[in-house]
């Protein structure tokens, strides 16, 4: 029978020390540390100042229905030719191309109805252009 003792020494770092350390200040530092509760904060916040923005300008309308007739601001064209789309954005812009076109079509329309008055805003020169869907108009 051998009962001699067996080497129990482990290779690594007691860390029991270090845990005892870390707790002795952390209770330090929450005895000494005051907390003051102040009313409000003192700014002294950047102020700018520049001219007034403008109002932005009004919106021109395109609606295009299921059949490919086209509607300018409420008005009713009477054909669906690009002549005539393009005379009535001109009228209603007053030659103020700058101003937003939104082209909104009917979901059932032919795709070249919307490419004509696509064709139509871009030979003016509209600048800001949108293109919109709406659901099919019911009978």
């Amino acid at each position: 029978m051998q009962f001699r003792r067996q080497n129990t020494e482990q290779d690594g770092v007691n860390l029991t020390p270090l845990i005892d350390v870390v707790f002795l200040l952390l209770i330090f530092f929450m005895v000494s540390t005051t907390f003051t509760k102040e009313s409000h904060l003192k700014l002294n916040l950047p102020e700018a100042a520049g001219p007034q923005a403008e109002t932005p300008p009004s919106t021109i309308e395109v609606l295009i229905n299921a059949d490919g007739s086209y509607s300018v601001d409420g008005r009713a064209l009477i054909n669906k030719r690009l002549a005539t789309l393009k005379s009535a954005l001109s009228e209603v812009s007053g030659g103020e191309y700058n101003r937003p076109l939104i082209i909104t079509a009917d979901a059932t329309a032919q795709h070249q109805a919307v490419v004509r008055a696509m064709d139509a805003a871009g030979q003016l020169g509209f600048v800001h252009l949108s293109i919109t869907t709406r659901q099919p108009d019911e009978q």
